[in-house]
């Protein structure tokens, strides 16, 4: 019986945190600088920069029941890739894909960079902008 792998663990502990929508849970498994690449063409997509950043991004897909199923997860050196099954249970439309995630960890164990790419990036954006409202211009030009 081999020793699972830590990186692959934290995975896990950050889809059971995510799951609960225990946002203490998944800042332990990520570093303080983390870089999130979020895809696409709606208000939530963009590189999201540091914990708090994620957080806030994590908040908002928790307001439309975003859900995830780790469907497989792969570990190297450095890297985690996992797939997931990711739906959605409220707001207009819905989001039902799968999803790659390319975990990165620092020498400290923690996650500092993800790239998530998705099965189907329009049903995404559609989803998004039908849930999601930009800020009005004069706070979004800040």
């Amino acid at each position: 019986m081999s020793t699972p792998d830590p990186k692959i663990d934290a995975i896990q502990r950050f889809f059971t945190a995510y799951a609960a929508h225990d946002l203490d849970g998944m800042r332990e498994v990520l570093a303080d600088d983390i870089e999130w690449t979020i895809p696409g063409h709606h208000p939530l997509s963009g590189v999201k920069h540091g914990v708090e950043e994620v957080a806030a991004f994590l908040s908002q897909l928790g307001k439309a029941g975003f859900q995830a199923d780790p469907v497989f997860l792969e570990a190297d050196q450095e890297y985690v890739v996992d797939i997931h099954r990711g739906w959605t249970t409220q707001g207009v439309g819905k989001v039902d894909t799968l999803w790659a995630l390319v975990w990165h960890f620092n020498p400290d164990g923690k996650v500092d960079r993800v790239v998530n790419l998705s099965g189907d990036q329009h049903q995404m954006d559609a989803f998004v902008w039908a849930n999601y409202q930009l800020a009005p211009i004069p706070n979004r030009l800040a």
